[in-house]
This record gives C-alpha cells, structure tokens and sequence, in this order.
C-alpha cells in the first residue's frame, strides 16, 4: 500500500518540484502552495460524485459528449473557479509567475487525488502511462490557466475581465482535445504523442513568458520606488 501511494503521488510531486524550482525571482510561500495543493485535491471528490451522478443516471447518453466536453467543463471551471475565488486576489500572488505556481498547485492536487483513487482500482501496471499522460497533461492544464491568471491581475493598460476568461477558455480547449484525442479509439496514440509535445511546448513557453513578464515588473516596481 505504501509502495502504491508513493507511485501515485510521485509524478505530481516531481512535476510540482519543476516548476517551483524554475522560480528564480521570488521565494513563494510554500504554505499558500499546500493550501492552493489541498484546493485542488479536496476538489476530486465533488467532481467524482457529479460525474457519476451525471453517469448513474445517464443525463448525457453521448459517450464521446459526456467524456470530452462534460468533464472537460467541469473540472477546468471547477479549477478555475478556486483559483479566481481564493487565490487572485490573495495579498501573496505577487507577482505574475505566482500564477503559473499556483494554477500548477491546484491542478496536480486534483491530479494526484484522482492518480491515487485510479492506481488503488487498476493496480501499479498503469502507474507510468498514468504519470506519462494524465498527470503531466493536467499540470500543463494548470499552467497556462496560471499564466493568464497572472496576466490577468498584473494588467496595467488594459481591462483583466478578458484575460480572466480567457484562463479558463484556453485550458478548457486543451482539455478538450486531449479527452477527444484518447476517446479515438486504436488510433490515440499516433494523435497522442505529438500533441503531448506540443502541450509541453506550450506549457514550457507559458513559463518564459511568465518570468518575463515577472522581471518587467519587478523592474517597474524598483523604478517608481527609485522616483518616490
């Protein structure tokens, strides 16, 4: 059992670990990260119970419509809405990388929970392919939702109301191509690898842009105080 739960939590954690290393800028509070990590965990079982309310009672008979936009809609808002509710407007997100620590934060605790509920149920035999594609797949998910969340707060010219919508929008689409991707059935895996590729590729320059966008800032901030 312990063997099986170290499994689970490992690729979240080394995912996690990845991305709050590349922060070379600022020190985030790690105890705002757990809270954010628990978010996102606690948040599985809700998700889980409506999905099989939706799924016992069969309200959406489509298969491909219940396993691609259903649950793609649910869990990105649901991640989304923790997010903009307990986190955006948080005295910590400081800066704009903090989005991409936190929108990762809230995705693998969500991803880690439901990697453990599956390897508990389908035994060890899946635990890479689990870490290879769920996994790293919702991290990436939870990272472009961060960056335009920090996009969103440290707006200066412009309204953040469209940028707040368009964190949710664009890792729903994501979303919704990966789950379509895996319900194409004997062929996923030709359709699969490139558009990991290109999932980490996003994800990876989302990162870049973030540190960019966080050193103007700090930049800005060190100039106004330099005048006043």
């Amino acid at each position: 059992m312990i063997i099986l739960l170290s499994v689970a939590i490992a690729p979240g954690l080394a995912l996690f670990s990845y991305f709050y290393l590349r922060n070379q800028i600022s020190s985030e509070p790690s105890k705002t990260l757990f809270h954010t990590f628990l978010y996102g965990a606690i948040l599985t079982f809700p998700i889980l119970f409506i999905q099989h309310v939706f799924e016992f009672e069969n309200i959406i008979q489509s298969l491909f419509l219940r396993n691609v936009l259903f649950t793609s809609v649910l869990e990105e808002f649901f991640k989304w809405l923790i997010l903009v509710m307990l986190i955006y407007k948080h005295v910590e997100f400081d800066n704009p990388y903090d989005g991409i620590l936190y929108g990762a934060s809230v995705s693998l605790g969500f991803a880690t929970v439901e990697n453990i509920l599956y390897l508990f149920t389908y035994g060890l035999n899946t635990a890479f392919l689990r870490a290879l594609l769920p996994v790293s797949s919702h991290a990436i998910f939870g990272v472009v939702m961060g960056y335009y969340l920090g996009r969103a707060k440290f707006a200066v010219s412009r309204s953040s109301k469209p940028i707040l919508f368009v964190a949710l929008l664009v890792p729903l689409g994501l979303h919704m191509i990966y789950n379509g991707i895996l319900a194409i059935e004997k062929i996923s895996l030709y359709f699969m690898i490139p558009f990991m590729l290109f999932l980490w590729w996003l994800g990876l320059t989302k990162v870049k842009q973030a540190h960019l966008l966080t050193l103007q800032y700090f930049n800005k901030s060190n100039t106004i105080r330099e005048i006043l």
